[in-house]
């Protein structure tokens, strides 16, 4: 048989080989010039960062300006070194630009230069710090509103035949996930196209798939306003990036690792709405909150809670402080990073590429002077000593810890290395919380509890401390389940609250301290104190309709 051959074919195969030739030449250069290097073809090119330096001078300075951010510029050249191209970088470093140089390949800089005919007229616009219209957000957010429009809108977006921007997509995802309140925007490449998911209340959501062109674009743009190298994809990237929504600025955190498939984004959004909840409305138990109010009042001690990552933990200790803050008292934080800022409170972040370490940062507080301090964590020995002394000599100290209930904390902290003599007298209480998500008030329903769950129920209620008077004595048995409706997404929670238990050390459980209990001997005399442990706690939430039996069965064992 007479092999056919196809012209078509072969001019495609042709052209594929200039290009490589053109992009490994261009990777070349980029070494002798000591620039890195970049393939424009495979990036996001923003519009308006071009129209910076017109066509025509574009291209006779072999370069082109596919970035802007406020006065920072992106610039891809041919020659570096050539007379004019170094003449229009002159001309935009004395107007103020600060200036990032990639070497690109002839190919792809011809094929960027063409972009210019897609370029709008000039429109003043009120730019966010990412460069992102704060109205257009606000639009975006309005029109989202249900998962369900959200998924319509990224089906419109990704399907139509009209060009749509770059910058467009990532508007619309942040505006979706402020808008549904998700923490976190998980991207994630699989095999065949690549995952939107959300982070509701605690657990992740499948929003919708889109290819990978859009994709690459989209990594290219995230890793551009967040501060990352854009040609770096074999190791892992962290960075930031703030946006205005409502006259609100929200910080979003952004983490790229690389995958099977690509390199994966996670971006986390810190809402200071998120944080704003007053300490009464965060589910602690009416009796443990009153003896907390009278803990955190004292002069000096320690309080720590205890609890997994995404458990609330910074959330409940920022109550505390809006609750202690006065104008006459000086209260400063070290934390690794600052999630949220406080009015009036000073806040410190650890640095540790810098030698600004948690126990390096604590000593430099306690020379400021200060009444109350919050550490991020304890994670080591040296700083739980500088946190213990403090709690000693007049300062009242809050901090967190990686155990998974009240009692272990002080076999931790043991663990660690402190003197037991020194954590008696110096812990005031330890607290351990979880999240739990809450049932929608519009369309959550009442049932009658199967024999498996009176089982459940009724052997928790028999472990209540006695003599409380509070402990409910329902029969029958009735619960509480989701169903979903509009308001809640369809997923029949809207929101999450934390489920507590505590113990104050107070002078029996000292006496115990200083014989290295373990978590055993210190449950046993804390149910003296007559403080719900999380079990019970969630129980109690479940009876009243605050969650369900299955949302409590997800967080804790029971």
């Amino acid at each position: 048989m007479t092999p056919i051959f196809s012209d078509k074919n072969s001019n495609t195969k042709l052209n594929e080989m200039r290009e490589k030739e053109a992009e490994d030449l261009a990777q070349i250069l980029s070494k002798k010039y000591s620039l890195p290097y970049l393939n424009l073809s495979t990036i996001a090119i923003d519009l308006d960062a071009l129209k910076t330096v017109p066509e025509q001078m574009a291209r006779k300075a072999k370069l082109v300006i596919f970035e802007k951010t406020g006065k920072k510029l992106n610039v891809g050249t041919l020659s570096p070194g050539f007379e004019l191209t170094q003449n229009v970088l002159k001309d935009l470093e004395q107007n103020g630009y600060k200036i990032t140089l990639f070497m690109v390949s002839e190919i792809s800089l011809e094929k960027t230069w063409k972009k210019y005919s897609e370029v709008p007229e000039f429109i003043e616009v009120t730019k966010g710090i990412i460069d992102v219209s704060p109205e257009k957000l606000e639009e975006f957010i309005e029109k989202a509103g249900t998962l369900e429009n959200l998924k319509s809108m990224f089906d419109e977006i990704t399907t139509t035949k009209k060009n749509r921007r770059t910058s467009e997509i990532l508007e619309i995802i942040l505006a979706g996930a402020v808008g549904s309140d998700a923490s976190d925007i998980h991207i994630e490449p699989q095999e065949n196209q690549v995952r939107l998911r959300f982070r509701l209340d605690g657990v992740l959501h499948d929003i919708f798939n889109f290819d990978f062109k859009i994709f690459r674009l989209l990594l290219s743009r995230i890793k551009l306003v967040s501060g990352l190298k854009l040609n770096i994809h074999d190791r892992g990237q962290d960075g930031r990036f703030s946006i205005h929504i409502e006259k609100t600025e929200v910080e979003v955190r952004t983490s790229v690792i690389p995958g099977s498939y690509g390199e994966t984004i996670v971006m986390r959004i810190l809402n200071p709405k998120s944080i704003s909840v007053p300490l009464e409305e965060l589910g602690i138990e009416e009796n443990l909150l009153k003896r907390l109010l009278i803990e955190i009042q004292k002069p000096n001690g320690m309080l720590l809670t205890t609890g997994p990552t995404g458990s609330g933990k910074t959330t409940t200790l920022y109550g505390f402080l809006r609750k202690i803050y006065s104008s006459d008292i000086k209260v400063i934080t070290l934390e690794d990073p600052i999630e949220y800022h406080l009015k009036g409170i000073t806040q410190t972040q650890v640095e540790e590429e810098k030698g600004y370490t948690f126990a390096e940062g604590l000593r430099s507080i306690l020379r400021q002077d200060p009444d109350v301090i919050m550490v991020g964590e304890i994670r080591d020995l040296e700083t739980a000593r500088i946190a213990m002394n403090a709690a000693l000599t007049g300062h009242f100290v809050l901090s967190t810890l990686h155990t998974n209930d009240a009692a272990g904390t002080i076999p931790r902290i043991i663990d660690l290395g402190v003197n037991p003599n020194i954590i008696a007298p110096a812990i005031n209480v330890t607290m351990a919380q979880r999240l739990v998500r809450k049932l929608c008030d519009d369309c959550k329903e009442k049932i009658a509890a199967t024999a498996e769950q009176i089982k459940i129920i009724e052997k928790v209620l028999a472990s209540f401390p006695k003599g409380l008077t509070f402990v409910p004595k329902v029969k029958p048995l009735e619960i509480w389940r989701s169903k979903g409706c509009s308001k809640c997404n369809n997923i029949g929670y809207k929101g999450r609250i934390g489920i507590f238990e505590a113990i104050i050390v107070d002078e029996n459980i000292e006496k115990l301290i200083l014989q290295k209990p373990n978590e055993t001997d210190i449950w046993k005399e804390a149910q003296k104190q007559g403080i719900l442990n999380m079990q019970q706690d969630g129980v109690l939430k479940v009876l009243n309709g605050t969650t369900s039996l299955n949302e409590l069965q997800r967080v804790v064992e029971l």
